[in-house]
């Protein structure tokens, strides 16, 4: 806009330090990404950035903002105590805030973490088996892959020292009967993540319809060859400057 406002806010570049306006546009492109590829959920559902040498501080979406409209600078800087830490027009999530902030207070490991509501991925965390070993995507995921039970709605605090004893030191989990969840300790990583456990959870749900007694399931030494082949990762860093070429040619606007 004329008067340099983004979202309702004034931009932040150049006003904050140069970490944080990083974190900013990368967790900016991750909401654009989700909204590019049909994962979010309305105004709901919410992924988080750890402020680089703060003192446990982190961005959040702006709660009313759909993704495809976050900003660098619309989004919501709080504390671990829920506390917004800058001048803005806007609040947060309270289910957004349990969820995430145990994550980022308990694994220091956790810069980036995504919680989505898809179609496919809900699908999947309502089944009983779970993720199963169907797809080369699978095999990929389930070693990093932990599940937590559902509890309701995630606005009861009380919640947060279970959520993260259920996700351990894996980077993924299913929600049970609620969602997907990745974390990482770049953007990048996040993103891939997700990716990957999202693909492998629509690649389910389209193999089940021909019944379950009609699939088949990876053989176990193949899972463990899978295993053992992605112990380094799975091109997270080079995926990520070309998802960014993608959303810069059909969704732009996220680092503004």
């Amino acid at each position: 806009m004329a008067d340099g406002s983004v979202g309702g806010v004034a931009s932040l570049k150049g006003k904050v330090s140069a970490e944080e306006w990083q974190a900013r546009v990368d967790l900016a492109a991750l909401y654009r990404l989700v909204a590019l590829y049909g994962w979010d959920d309305l105004i709901y559902t919410h992924i988080s950035a750890r402020i680089p040498w703060s003192e446990h501080h982190f961005l959040i979406n702006p709660y009313g903002l759909l993704f495809e409209e976050i900003t660098a600078s619309s989004l919501v800087k709080i504390d671990l105590e829920g506390n917004v830490l800058q001048e803005t027009p806007y609040f947060i999530n309270p289910a957004g805030f349990t969820i995430h902030s145990a994550i980022h207070a308990a694994r220091e490991d956790a810069h980036y973490v995504m919680h989505l509501h898809s179609d496919h991925g809900v699908a999947v965390a309502a089944q009983a088996e779970g993720l199963m070993p169907l797809t080369q995507h699978s095999l990929i995921v389930l070693p990093k892959l932990a599940y937590h039970d559902y509890e309701g709605i995630a606005l009861n605090l009380d919640e947060r020292e279970r959520l993260v004893a259920s996700l351990g030191e894996k980077t993924l989990m299913l929600l049970r009967n609620h969602g997907t969840l990745a974390v990482g300790e770049s953007a990048a990583d996040c993103w891939v993540g997700m990716y990957y456990l999202e693909r492998s959870c629509t690649m389910q749900v389209a193999a089940l319809t021909a019944g379950r007694d009609r699939v088949l399931i990876a053989p176990d030494a193949s899972q463990d060859e899978v295993r053992n082949q992605t112990t380094r990762g799975v091109g997270g860093a080079l995926a990520w400057p070309a998802c960014l070429r993608k959303l810069d040619r059909e969704l732009p606007g996220y680092d503004a």
